[in-house]
Order: structure tokens, then sequence, then C-alpha cells
């Protein structure tokens, strides 16, 4: 039963990891990841590269950038998401910096009060296609209609060993996740 359950879980991670959904939302939301003195690191930098085609093409009026800060960091990855996408020339006046959340489930939290309190109901979610399904799953158990739109470059998706550790990292998190509902992040071994 465990190896069906694990081996599952595993192939709708790899499954939904494979689906691009750009059906029009309220708005673009961009999970965050490491950021480095404001300047994203390449697996944020993916992802943001991901939010703005979206934003090009219509998918939502809005894109929202979400996380917070580790100790010591003088930026949230919010805000260094923010910057970032309007040095690529996306308006400041359609990014929404939420600034809070340290891992995964917080940031969806934050994200969906965030949402609630302007309006916002429907969401394109924007990860690495490994993080979709636990994403996907999180948000609309916080409320929000929600689809996803994973970036397909960067160091999550550019080995088969990257891809399978992500595979593997995300049953694990989705299992554990479904089964207490407690926020989980594993280390991220994919290059910076």
């Amino acid at each position: 039963m465990a190896v069906v359950l694990v081996g599952g879980t595993a192939f709708r991670v790899w499954q939904v990891a494979r689906i691009i959904d750009t059906t029009p939302a309220d708005a673009i939301v961009v999970l965050g990841a490491a950021q480095y003195a404001g300047t994203p690191s390449s697996v944020f930098e993916a992802r943001l590269d991901q939010a703005h085609k979206l934003y090009e093409q219509g998918v939502a009026p809005v894109i929202v950038t979400v996380g917070g800060k580790q100790d010591g960091d003088r930026y949230t990855e919010a805000a260094s998401g923010k910057s970032f996408l309007i040095d690529e020339g996306v308006p400041a006046d359609a990014i929404i910096a939420v600034e809070e959340g340290s891992d995964t489930l917080l940031s969806v939290e934050a994200v969906s009060r965030e949402m609630e309190r302007q309006g916002m109901r429907s969401a394109v979610l924007v990860s690495d296609p490994w993080h979709s399904l636990r994403t996907r799953t999180m948000a609309r158990d916080a409320g929000l209609e929600a689809w996803t739109a994973p970036t397909r470059q960067g160091p999550a998706v550019i080995t088969r060993e990257s891809q399978l550790n992500g595979i593997a990292r995300e049953t694990g998190a989705l299992l554990w996740y479904q089964l207490t509902h407690f926020s989980v992040d594993f280390a991220y071994t994919a290059g910076q």
C-alpha cells in the first residue's frame, strides 16, 4: 500500500508538472526563492521570467510576488522579485509584493489573504514544475481558484538529476502536507 501511495503521488507530481495552464486569471502568483542582496537567484529568476511572459501574453493584469526574508537579509524575496520585474519592463502598479512567508504554505496563505483583501479570487501559480501540485493544492485549500504554469528553464529542470530530486522532494512534501496540513519545505538542491 505504501509503495502504491508514494508511487501514485510521484506520478501525479510528474503529471501536473507537465501542465502549463494559461487560462486567464485575476493574478499571476510567483512563488519566491532565494535572493542575494536584492538579486534573484537563478531559480527565482526563471520563475520571474515565466511570470513576465505570462503577463505579456495577457494571462492576468497583475503579478503577485511573494516571500519574506531570511535572518540577515536586507531584502525580501517579494521585493527583489518586484524590482526585477520592474527592471524587465513590467509597470510597478501591475505588481503586488506580498513580503511574507518563509515556506510554501505560509507564502500561499499570505497571498490568499492579500488577494481576498483586493477582491481577487483566481491565480495562475508560477514555480518550478515539480512544485506545482503541492502549490496548487495549498492554494486551493486556502480558498483560491488556482492552476499552474511552471517555468521550463533554470536549475530545477536543467538535468535529469535535478528533475528526479525535485520529484522525490515534492512527493515527500506533498504527502506530509496532505497528512498534517503543516508546513514543510525540504532543502533545495538545484543550483542557485
